[in-house]
């Protein structure tokens, strides 16, 4: 085994509601979603209209700063509805989905004996070009551009991830034709990224055509950006692509049999399913079927994603494109009678300020409540002790709220994406949302250097 990195600042979340090892085929959904606001830096322009009979594969609408980049629906069906938000937004484009798919066809080919060209061309009629995106800025990946490598890290170390090992076992075929696609993509190395505190998936292990690197640590070890900081860092200038194993294997699935089946495993978590376990599903997918009746009384918070980073959605609402979780945990809408004075023994805690350091494995069953309003910026030490980069939190994010470009290149905006600040958001004594502030700065960089 080659060198294993060692991450030692982080911290790792312990909560309810973990998925059980068994993978149950969900009930075909009968609504489903392709989500504009999925895409960092796009603008949507649409091909479809409401009433519109579509296939799998069926282009629904375009990116206008890169019109070759079509994203398409995820089964076949009608077009039921186009949701907006303020100013026309477009937040959703709902397709109502037929008893049986039908999919649009596209050549199978050996990725070996085509041309970068040809595969680009082939990715990006069939939707699935925004599975491969780019540092600096996290946006979908610019196909004229020859980045330096491509990152996959194959494991998640975020707050009831799911186990990418238990995953992808038995795809062995699909993520082997997808390294290769990759690998005609880049003349750099492709970094395939595993966990070493425990033995990886075979269909990792041996994978051909990748370079093999192992991580150890706290979260967020297993987040793509912590690793390319320590493996080959990004300077001005460069450019890195990444992407993650279950977008592999759905591209590899592409060109062995040229359709674009957008199956994927997600795991349903959180303290408040009653048996949390893994769902096998179609991307895009309504939640409605995996919840209904496995989701305990009260007011409940939904999130496509993690705790951290994932997004608000209904209990009926639809999965990420690039979502592998489904956690349900309680919303915090109360106060607690002397909360202050509390031991604290069923806290979770990021520092001694509670019993519950204590109980280094006692898992907790977290709600939405912060613990009051946002106040001065604090100066308390907190981030540095959960961010393991190598760049100073506190400083960029100050740059970034004056916006002043200089420094925000000189701290390494162009390493950092908002997940990254995650931790430093959850611990933060000010309530500052450091992730929005982050996404602020990277949309200013690309604006203003593009």
């Amino acid at each position: 085994m080659s060198k294993v990195i060692k991450i030692k600042k982080g911290l790792n979340i312990s909560m309810l509601g973990t998925a059980e090892k068994i993978i149950k085929k969900a009930d075909q959904a009968e609504l489903y979603a392709v989500k504009p606001t999925d895409f960092k830096g796009i603008r949507p322009k649409l091909v479809v209209k409401v009433g519109d009979k579509v296939k799998a594969g069926s282009p629904l609408f375009f990116d206008k700063f890169q019109p070759s980049v079509q994203f398409t629906s995820p089964v076949s069906g009608e077009v039921v509805e186009i949701n907006r938000g303020e100013r026309r937004v477009i937040l959703e484009v709902v397709v109502k989905a037929d008893a049986t798919i039908e999919y649009e066809e596209f050549k199978v080919s050996d990725p070996k004996d085509l041309t970068k060209e040809e595969i680009v061309a082939v990715m990006q009629q069939s939707g699935l070009w925004p599975a491969i995106r780019q540092r600096p800025y996290s946006t979908i990946a610019n196909a004229e551009d020859n980045p330096k490598a491509i990152f996959i890290s194959a494991f998640d170390s975020a707050p009831l991830a799911p186990d990418m090992d238990y995953i992808v076992k038995d795809c062995s075929e699909c993520f082997q034709k997808g390294i290769d696609v990759l690998s005609k993509l880049t003349e750099g190395t492709i970094h395939l990224n595993l966990n070493s505190d425990y033995p990886p998936a075979e269909t990792f292990t041996k994978a051909k055509g990748v370079q093999l690197n192992y991580f150890t640590g706290p979260h967020p070890a297993g987040n793509v950006g912590v690793q390319i900081n320590k493996i080959d860092p990004i300077n001005k200038g460069d450019i890195v692509w990444y992407t993650y194993p279950q977008e592999i294997i759905t591209i590899g699935r592409l060109f062995l049999e040229g359709k674009y089946d957008a199956t994927k495993i997600v795991a349903l978590t959180g303290s408040e399913v009653k048996h949390p376990k893994y769902f096998k599903i179609i991307g895009g997918a309504s939640i409605k079927n995996l919840v209904q009746d496995n989701v305990n009384e009260g007011e409940q918070r939904y999130i496509s994603g993690n705790v951290l980073t994932g997004s608000k959605i209904s209990d009926h609402g639809y999965v990420g494109f690039y979502d592998n979780q489904v956690t349900v945990i309680p919303e915090g809408k109360f106060f607690e009678f002397f909360g202050w004075a509390n031991l604290g023994f069923t806290k979770h805690t990021a520092s001694r300020a509670l019993f519950s350091w204590m109980l280094p494995g006692k898992k907790f069953k977290l709600n939405t409540n912060i613990h009051g309003g946002k106040r001065a910026y604090v100066m308390t030490g907190e981030y540095d002790k959960v961010f393991p980069m190598d760049i100073f939190p506190v400083q960029l994010i100050k740059a970034i709220l004056v916006e002043d470009i200089d420094k925000m290149e000189q701290l390494g905006i162009y390493e950092v994406d908002e997940e990254d600040f995650a931790l430093c958001e959850y611990v933060c004594t000010s309530k500052i949302e450091v992730q929005s502030i982050i996404r602020s700065g990277l949309d200013l960089m690309r604006k203003e250097m593009s």
